[in-house]
């Protein structure tokens, strides 16, 4: 099974990403996590993307393609659940052509739905620790009773009006995607409120219903 999840900063997609590779055998793939693997194995790519990042510039599609490309062949193109990828049409378009020329299409798409103010709630509680980086929500991952919640810092990206202006930003970015994508592969839209297992079983239903996979 070969699937992308799509959906706004704070749908969880990441988090649902890595129950499904767990659960069903799957590979992780961000693009994050690519990138830092490249930067930190200098590979040519990589040391492009470090090169782009110094300089305050966005990765273009082709090389952010490419390293998408080195990590597909060392999976042969097998099982894998896309997080956050592909961002741009030129991405979409370049990954279902690839993946139609490896004979591995892309199964499925699935975009988390998230009111635009329960994203705000949900970012807008997370602190992270200015000396181990590590990022803790109010809610849902409380720090440990031993660290000083004072000492917890709130992101400025993580207040309220940036959150809501990146989720502008998103939707004018991502709408022609999902558009694409919508005509060219099978596109499911899933309700991605309430808890980490009744999202997960929302996901795993309808591709159970669509492909017929028990285990899935």
């Amino acid at each position: 099974m070969r699937i992308a999840l799509f959906g706004p900063p704070g749908a969880g997609k990441g988090t649902q990403a890595k129950r499904l590779a767990q659960a069903h055998g799957l590979t992780h793939l961000s693009t994050g996590d690519l990138f830092r693997t490249a930067i930190r194995e200098r590979t040519p790519l990589g040391t492009r993307v470090s090169e782009l990042l110094e300089a305050g510039e966005l990765v273009s599609d082709d090389v952010t393609n490419g390293i998408v490309a080195d990590r597909l062949e060392t999976l042969a193109h097998g099982d894998f659940v896309l997080d956050g990828y592909p961002r741009t049409v030129p991405q979409a378009e370049w990954i279902l052509a690839h993946l139609a020329d490896a004979g591995a299409p892309l199964d499925a798409v699935v975009s988390l739905r998230v009111p635009d103010e329960a994203v705000v709630q949900r970012l807008s509680r997370r602190r992270t620790d200015p000396e181990t980086g590590a990022i803790y929500h109010l809610d849902f991952n409380p720090p440990p009773a031993d660290l000083d919640a004072d000492a917890l810092v709130h992101r400025p990206d993580d207040e309220p009006d940036a959150i809501r202006h990146r989720l502008e930003v998103y939707h004018q970015e991502t709408a022609p995607v999902e558009a694409f994508l919508r005509e060219h592969v099978r596109y499911f839209e899933v309700d991605g409120t309430g808890t980490l297992d009744e999202v997960q079983g929302r996901i795993s239903g309808v591709l159970a219903k669509d492909r017929g996979l028990a285990g899935i």
